[in-house]
C-alpha cells in the first residue's frame, strides 16, 4: 500500500468537527484488485486528515476460481471526524463487484446501508457460482437496503476504449473506475492517486493513462448522472489530533521501521533471516530496502536455517532477528531453545494466523500465546511482549530490541494478520523521545580471569565477539557450566542454570500494568491483548457511558508479567478475556494469579465486532455469576449507530 503523509497543523488539532464515522468495504473477485483499491482509498483518506482504521480481508487461494464465494477479496475502511480504534462493526456502504461478492458481504451492511453493484457481473452463469436462484438486484431481495446497480463493467470498457486496450486488460481499470466514484463520493482529491498511477506505470505510459482515464470517469459519473436517491456526495471533516506529521502505517511497516529504530538505540548492525510465509513475508520486503541503516536481509531455504543464521549473527556481535507464523515459530522451536542455552540476544516476530497447522493462511486468530510462552522443550522461559494496533508494533519492537539486547535474551514479539495487514495514521516520532540503550561488548579479559557465563546484576552473561583475543569460549545446545561455560550436566548444575534463567527472565524491568479506562477496582474488567485492544476500548467506553462500572486492562508485556497486575486483577469482582483463540490468556491469568477469568472467545479468522464484546459485558455485569460468553457470528444483535 502506498503511504500517504499529513501535517496536522496546530489549526486543525483544535478544531471541532462533527462527531462522525463511515465504514466502506469494497469486495470482489481476488483478481478485481481490491486490496489495490481499498490501498489507495486509504492513501486519499489520511491525506484528508480523517482519523481511519481499515481490515483487508483476502482468500488464501494464490487465485480461486472467478466468480466464486470463497474466491471473495474485500477491504474494509473505518474513517471519520472522531478517534477511530477499529475497522467498524457494520457498513455504511458496499461495493460489490459480482454476485458472490454481494452475498459473502451484505449481512454486514446495517439497515438501510447503501449497495453499489456492478450489474455488468450479474450474469447467470455468474449468479449460479453465487449460489443465487434468482438476481437478487431484481428479486426485491434487498428491500432493506438502498440499492445502486449499473455496469461499471460497461462504463470501464467505454472510458478506456481510446488507449487500444484488449477486453480484458481494459475489465481490469474497472477498480480505477470504482476508486473514482468513491473519491466523488467522499469529495476527495484524485491528483495523489494520479500521480501514484504515473509513477507504478511509468515504464507503460499507456497503461497509466487508461487507470487514469477510469479514475476520471468514475469521478464524473458521480458528478453528472442524475440519480435519484442514494447517490450523494458526502464530506467527512478531518480528525482532531496533535499536531505533527502523521503518515499512514501497517503493522508490518511499523515493526520493520521499529526494528531498525531499536538496532539505531543500541548501536549496533542488524541481520535478518526469514522465509516467506503469510503474513509475516511482508517484513522481510520492508526491511529489505532499509539497507543503508546497517541492515542485512537473507531469505533462507527453509524456518530452520531462518533461524539458525540469525543465531549465528548474534554469535557474531550483531542483533539477530527472524520472524515467521505460526507453523513456522513450530519449525524454529528447537532453535529458540538453543538461544536460550546460549543466552543470546534475538528478536522473534510472530505474525499469527488461523492454526493448527497450514490452518487460515490469510486470517487472523491471537492462539500461539500458549507456543510463545511454553512452546519449547525443557523449561525454556522467554519474555514475550505483545503490539496492540498497527502503529503499536513500532513501540512494541524497540521494546523488544531493549529487552534482547540488555538482558541476553531471546524475545518474542506477537503480532497478528490484523495487524501485519491493517493501516492506521501514526503521529511521526522525534528521535529524541527515545533515550539510547547501547551495547557493552566485553573486549578485554577481567583480571579474575574470562567467563563465559559469569553475570551481573541483571544476571545476564557478557556478550563477546568470536575473536576477541584472550576470551575464547564455546557455546552449544548441552548444559553449560555456572560461571564457566564449559559443558556440565551433574544434577546440581542443571538445577542451578535452569533456576538462573529463570530468574533472568522473570527479573526483566517491565512497566507496571496501567488501566486504559476507568477505575482502579471496581465490579468488572475487560483485560486483552494484542488487536483486541480496538473492540474492546469502545466497548468499554460505550459501557462506562451507559453508566456501568467497567474497566479496560490491556497487557503489552505477557510474559514476564507487571508485577503490579496480580494485585490489580484483585481489586475487580470479576474479570472478562476476549480473545481469539479458546482461552489461553484466561488460562495464563489464572495460573499466575488465581482469579476467576472468564474467556470470551472468537475463533472464526475474523476480528471482534465492538457490540459482540459490549454485550458480554452486559452478561458479565446482568446475566448472574458469568459463565463463559461464547461469541457466533451469525444472528447478532445490531450494532449502535455511529453516524448522526
Amino acid at each position: 500500500m502506498a503511504t500517504a503523509a499529513h501535517e496536522v497543523t496546530p489549526q486543525e488539532a483544535s478544531a471541532h468537527p462533527p462527531a462522525e464515522s463511515i465504514v466502506v468495504r469494497f469486495a470482489g473477485d481476488s483478481g478485481d484488485g481490491m486490496q489495490l483499491t481499498g490501498g489507495q482509498f486509504t492513501l486519499s483518506t489520511a491525506l484528508a486528515g480523517n482519523d481511519l482504521a481499515t481490515f483487508p480481508d483476502f482468500p488464501a487461494e494464490i487465485r480461486a476460481p472467478l466468480g466464486t464465494l470463497f474466491g471473495v477479496s474485500a477491504f474494509q475502511i473505518n474513517f471519520g471526524s472522531t478517534a477511530i480504534e477499529t475497522a467498524g462493526d457494520e457498513l455504511d456502504v458496499l461495493v460489490a463487484m459480482n454476485p458472490a461478492a454481494l452475498k459473502t458481504n451484505v449481512d454486514a451492511l446495517k439497515l438501510g446501508g447503501l449497495i453499489i453493484a456492478d450489474s455488468g457481473e450479474f450474469t447467470d452463469r455468474n449468479l449460479a457460482k453465487a449460489k443465487y436462484d434468482a438476481n437478487p438486484i431484481e428479486d426485491g431481495s434487498l428491500g432493506k437496503w438502498q440499492v445502486l446497480a449499473f455496469n461499471i463493467s460497461q462504463l470501464t470498457l467505454d472510458a478506456v476504449k481510446p488507449f487500444g486496450l484488449g477486453n480484458k486488460e481494459a475489465l481490469r481499470c474497472k477498480n480505477m473506475w470504482t476508486l473514482g466514484l468513491a473519491l466523488w463520493m467522499f469529495d476527495r482529491d484524485r491528483q495523489p492517486l494520479i500521480d501514484w498511477l504515473k509513477a507504478k506505470f511509468a515504464k507503460n505510459p499507456t497503461l497509466a493513462e487508461a487507470n487514469i482515464a477510469a479514475i476520471n470517469a468514475g469521478h464524473a459519473y458521480g458528478e453528472t448522472a442524475e440519480i435519484s436517491g442514494p447517490l450523494k456526495q458526502h464530506h467527512v471533516a478531518a480528525a482532531p489530533a496533535e499536531p505533527g506529521l502523521y503518515r499512514t502505517v501497517t503493522g508490518a511497516e511499523a515493526i520493520s521501521m521499529g526494528l531498525v529504530a531499536g538496532a539505531q538505540l543500541a548501536g549496533i548492525p542488524m541481520f535478518f533471516g526469514g522465509y516467506p510465509i503469510t503474513p509475516a513475508s511482508a517484513i522481510l520486503h520492508h526491511l529489505s530496502r532499509l539497507k543503508e541503516f546497517g541492515i542485512t536481509t537473507f531469505q533462507a531455504e527453509d524456518e530452520i536455517a531462518a533461524i539458525a543464521s540469525a543465531i549465528g549473527a548474534s554469535y557474531a556481535g550483531q542483533l539477530g532477528v527472524t520472524s515467521s507464523s505460526g507453523p513456522g515459530i513450530a519449525l524454529k522451536g528447537e532453535a529458540m531453545g538453543l538461544a536460550i542455552m546460549t543466552e543470546l540476544p534475538l528478536v522473534i516476530i510472530n505474525s499469527q494466523r488461523g492454526g493448527p497447522s497450514t490452518g487460515l493462511p490469510t486470517k487472523t486468530e491471537q492462539s500461539d500465546l500458549y507456543q510463545a510462552v511454553y512452546g519449547r522443550n525443557g523449561d525454556a522461559p522467554m519474555p514475550v511482549i505483545a503490539a496492540r494496533s498497527p502503529s503499536d508494533a513500532f513501540e512494541v519492537a524497540i521494546e523488544a530490541v531493549r529487552i534482547a539486547t540488555q538482558y541476553m535474551t531471546p524475545v518474542m514479539v506477537l503480532t497478528d494478520g490484523y495487524i501485519a495487514n491493517a493501516a492506521e495514521p501514526w503521529k511521526v516520532p522525534s528521535v529524541s523521545d527515545y533515550a539510547p540503550f547501547p551495547v557493552e561488548y566485553l573486549e578485554t579479559a577481567p583480571a579474575e580471569g574470562f567467563q563465559a557465563y559469569a553475570r551481573d546484576a541483571k544476571l545476564k552473561r557478557p556478550w563477546v565477539k568470536p575473536g576477541t583475543p584472550g576470551l575464547l569460549h564455546r557455546i552449544g545446545g548441552i548444559e553449560k557450566a555456572l560461571g564457566t561455560g564449559n559443558i556440565d550436566y551433574s544434577p546440581a548444575n542443571h538445577q542451578a542454570m535452569t533456576d538462573i534463567r529463570q530468574d533472568k527472565v522473570l527479573g526483566i524491568d517491565v512497566p507496571d500494568q496501567q488501566v486504559e479506562i476507568g477505575e482502579q477496582g471496581g465490579k468488572l474488567a475487560v483485560v486483552g491483548w494484542g488487536s483486541t485492544f480496538g473492540p474492546i476500548h469502545q466497548a468499554v467506553r460505550r459501557a462506562r457511558r451507559r453508566g456501568l462500572d467497567v474497566a479496560h486492562l490491556h497487557i503489552r508485556h505477557i510474559w514476564p508479567m507487571p508485577k503490579n497486575l496480580g494485585a490489580l486483577l484483585k481489586s475487580y469482582d470479576k474479570i472478562l478475556v476476549p480473545e481469539m483463540n479458546t482461552g489461553q490468556l484466561k488460562t495464563v491469568l489464572r495460573d499466575q494469579f488465581l482469579v476467576d477469568a472468564r474467556p470470551l472467545n472468537k475463533v472464526s479468522g475474523q476480528p471482534f465486532r465492538i457490540v459482540e464484546i459490549e454485550d458480554a459485558i452486559d452478561a458479565m455485569l446482568h446475566g448472574g455469576s458469568g459463565g463463559e460468553v461464547p461469541v457466533s457470528d451469525t444472528q447478532l444483535p445490531s450494532a449502535e449507530a455511529i453516524n448522526p
